[in-house]
């Protein structure tokens, strides 16, 4: 039996969340420039996608640029915005042939004006598809969008919009990037680092972690797969103990 076919249906987690690490390592290990892993982690990006879709996951969120990314040398930032036009406009077809919405999260309005413009046109021409929303977290930085909630907000404390007797989980959810989304289910990290790296700090409260070996250009739907079935053997208790899990 496949590794899919072991998948049980009614326990695939609803928004799975990646942090797509291990492009620069993968590349190294070859002999090649940084920017060659990047390309080659692009396809590993459709098999995610691909193989998430094929098991009714309903939402992948993908850490594609940090706002800390903008320090690495300024030829790679350059490398990978036009690697990011160049494939949302060749993905576009299969976007709409597979009923997939592209979404992003992050600074957008940092991103170079072509790279920002592609991106919009494929968020426009993709909002009507409910199969799949894809979630591309761009100049993503998870404390950055937390001080923004909090300046906004508060902007609307001061301005009598909001009470802060009335500030509660669903006005701080619905001032953040993500206000959109569910909560993350589970969150996998490529490459055998344990970290969370400034990513969807507060959207993965209650999320299973899940970390591997595998380096971002080398994954495939498989590893989807076995990632979505470690989920569905782990115990999601919120706080509760297993025996009113179990009742």
């Amino acid at each position: 039996m496949s590794l899919k076919d072991q998948i049980q249906v009614d326990k695939v987690p609803q928004h799975v969340a990646v942090i797509m690490d291990g492009n620069g390592r993968w590349a190294k290990k070859k002999g090649m420039m940084r920017v060659f892993g990047h390309e080659n982690g692009a396809k590993a990006v459709k098999e995610a996608i691909e193989g998430g879709s094929e098991i009714g996951v309903k939402f992948i969120t993908l850490y594609a640029f940090s706002t800390e990314n903008w320090n690495r040398p300024k030829s790679e930032v350059d490398k990978l915005m036009q690697l990011l036009v160049s494939t949302l406009k060749k993905e576009l077809k299969k976007l709409q042939e597979n009923n997939i919405k592209l979404n992003a999260i992050g600074n957008i309005d940092a991103l170079p004006k072509k790279a920002r413009k592609e991106l919009l046109n494929v968020i426009d021409e993709t909002k009507n598809n409910s199969q799949l929303t894809v979630t591309l977290a761009l100049s993503y930085g998870s404390r950055e969008e937390l001080i923004k909630t909090v300046k906004l907000i508060s902007d609307k404390v001061k301005n009598n919009i909001i009470s802060i007797e009335n500030i509660d989980e669903s006005v701080i959810n619905n001032h953040l990037y993500t206000q959109n989304l569910p909560d993350v289910d589970l969150l996998i990290r490529t490459s055998g680092e344990q970290r969370i790296s400034n990513f969807l700090l507060w959207q993965i409260a209650y999320a299973e972690l899940y970390f591997t070996n595998v380096l971002w250009p080398d994954f495939t739907k498989e590893h989807m797969f076995e990632a979505v079935m470690n989920f569905q053997n782990r115990e999601r208790r919120f706080g509760k103990t297993s025996e009113q899990i179990n009742k």
